[in-house]
């Protein structure tokens, strides 16, 4: 890549606005879910399945399942997007309690 196209990729990047939202991993095989919420959906895909391939996700069943299956087995899905006008009333407050929800729907365990 020449430097100018990587400088323009690097402001795209900068100028694009990050939306929160609640994500889920499914393993295949099992049906076991766990539920998760970001800042920024669009790339937590990318740092779940990097720290579990090196091992340092808090989220011992979770790992030990992508240990088990492999990582292959597992689905990413992206659940839920909030909107700006949700992050006005209290981001942090809204994923958690639609965490909750989505936990309870889908019979996940909240990560």
């Amino acid at each position: 890549m020449k430097p100018d196209e990587k400088k323009a990729v690097m402001a795209a990047y900068k100028e694009r606005k990050p939306i929160a939202g609640l994500y889920a991993l499914c393993c295949t095989p099992t049906g076991q879910r766990w539920v998760g919420r970001a800042p920024d959906v669009a790339t937590i895909e990318n740092r779940i399945r990097f720290a579990l391939r090196l091992g340092t996700t808090p989220h011992r069943d979770l790992q030990a399942a992508i240990r088990a299956h492999g990582e292959d087995a597992f689905t990413f899905e992206i659940v839920e997007r909030l909107d700006e006008k949700d992050m006005e009333l209290g981001r942090d407050r809204i994923l958690k309690s639609r965490q909750a929800h989505w936990c309870e729907t889908l019979g996940a365990k909240g990560i």
